[in-house]
């Protein structure tokens, strides 16, 4: 019930948002002039996704982009993560400007306002042009470079009507699961390429940000990091070193860089890769922040492994404890601790989670209904600790939710939902489950809190 959560902690003008990704939803990968990204590549390999699942129709947003704002209406909804894809913009990482590729967005961006709704826009999650992954990708320097020339293009066209920005989305996962594990796109597993990749995506943010900040002084830049809480699988000293290791290696080694601290000293010399540094890089990365965004799905719990993969730890799984349908630990709790740390630890001055969600295996009912309590649950435990956390002094301005649809769930493929709205890959129908109607009804139950007190 929305009445667990302390709604009057969250300030009045909150972003109440959902989000999505252009890979996962768009489709139409090869209309208009969209070239292949690193994902288009490697979900085509076989034994690399999920019934070697591909995006290559996904939702067909691309189409239907006004039917699921017509969703986001019935949702009450008044913000949309969207991002943007690279390969749709610059087929060529850095070659000419796809102009049938902006206009989706214009379109796409136009839409949302008429409907009431404010465009948050991601300029990467994930979908590098495999043009510039064949000339090394973001282990090498040109990347970065390009990345901000391409944020320079896209943000000279929407930032008339677009404020918030992210740079990137998650950039452990690019280069830690992407370079290091091998389990997303591009699909490596050598260690100076992810070291190398951590760094590039991190002056390729900064560069980004002043890029976007030409284009409009008014613009509000921020990144989305997701983040984790960190425990010991017990008091050992062995198992407390490795749950810094893991705060280095999943937390630290992010947050300390664009917040002017340099890469961690302690995860430098564990990873022993010289970082490719040069004179003003640092400054860069460091480019003051207008907002930070929370990505929080789950906690992990290690023990120390000194032969095991970087960081030297593996997980311990937890007995008796609720899980996910990704088998995801469920700790509602380790939300509000982020939220408070990135506002005590770090100075936050504004801060969005800008992912939080569930996935469970949800069927459509006869009566055309999709009932998911469990998911409901998952969002309402973690609303209340976000709020739970505004009350105590995070500065948390809005929550988007994940995911606004069904969609393609990189390696995992079609079987894990994490949506809002249920999606009928075959026929495209989307209905709107049973935890969609509750987020509505907590939104509006915000809404009308704030008339009164108003």
């Amino acid at each position: 019930m929305s009445d667990r959560i302390d709604l009057a902690a969250l300030p009045s003008d909150f972003l109440w948002g959902t989000a999505t990704s252009a890979y996962q939803i768009e489709g139409a990968v090869a209309e208009d002039g969209r070239a292949p990204s690193i994902w288009d590549t490697f979900s085509h390999t076989p034994g690399k996704t999920a019934g070697n699942d591909h995006a290559d129709v996904a939702c067909d947003h691309y189409h239907r982009w006004r039917e699921d704002i017509a969703l986001m209406r019935r949702l009450g909804t008044n913000a949309y993560r969207l991002s943007i894809a690279w390969p749709r913009v610059r087929p060529d990482g850095r070659g000419p400007v796809n102009t049938r590729g902006l206009d989706f967005y214009d379109r796409l961006v136009d839409g949302l306002l008429e409907a009431g709704i404010t465009p948050s826009v991601t300029l990467y999650h994930w979908d590098l042009p495999q043009a510039l992954q064949d000339r090394g990708g973001w282990p090498e320097r040109d990347t970065a470079l390009a990345f901000a020339e391409y944020a320079s293009v896209v943000a000279a066209r929407l930032t008339d009507r677009v404020t918030l920005w992210a740079t990137l989305n998650e950039p452990l996962c690019s280069a830690w699961i992407g370079h290091l594990e091998g389990r997303m796109a591009p699909g490596l597993t050598d260690l100076t390429a992810a070291v190398r990749a951590s760094y590039h995506l991190l002056l390729g943010h900064g560069l980004a940000t002043q890029a976007i900040r030409a284009a409009s002084p008014s613009a509000e830049v921020g990144i989305v990091t997701n983040l984790s809480t960190i425990h010991a699988a017990t008091d050992r000293e062995e198992d407390v070193r490795a749950a810094r290791r893991m705060d280095g290696h999943v937390n630290r080694w992010w947050l300390d860089p664009v917040h002017g601290r340099g890469f961690p000293a302690d995860m430098r010399r564990l990873y022993g890769v010289e970082l490719p540094e040069r004179e003003g890089d640092l400054a860069a990365i460091a480019a003051p922040l207008d907002w930070l965004g929370l990505n929080y799905y789950m906690p992990a719990t290690v023990a120390d492994d000194p032969t095991g993969p970087m960081p030297r730890v593996r997980s311990v799984r937890r007995l008796g404890v609720p899980r996910t349908g990704m088998d995801w630990e469920v700790d509602a709790g380790g939300i509000e601790t982020l939220l408070l740390r990135l506002t005590d630890e770090y100075g936050a001055r504004r801060l969005y989670v800008t992912e939080n969600g569930s996935a469970y295996p949800d069927v459509v009912r006869p009566d055309g209904t999709v009932h998911d309590p469990e998911r409901q649950d998952y969002l309402e435990r973690h609303l209340a600790a976000c709020a739970s956390a505004a009350r105590k002094g995070a500065p948390l301005a809005g929550y988007f939710a994940w995911s606004l649809l069904d969609n393609f769930e990189w390696a995992y493929g079609y079987d894990k939902r994490f949506g809002l709205v249920h999606v009928d890959y075959r026929t495209q129908v989307r209905t709107i489950k049973g935890s969609g109607h509750r987020y509505a009804d907590i939104i509006r139950a915000h809404r009308e809190g704030a008339r009164r007190a108003a």
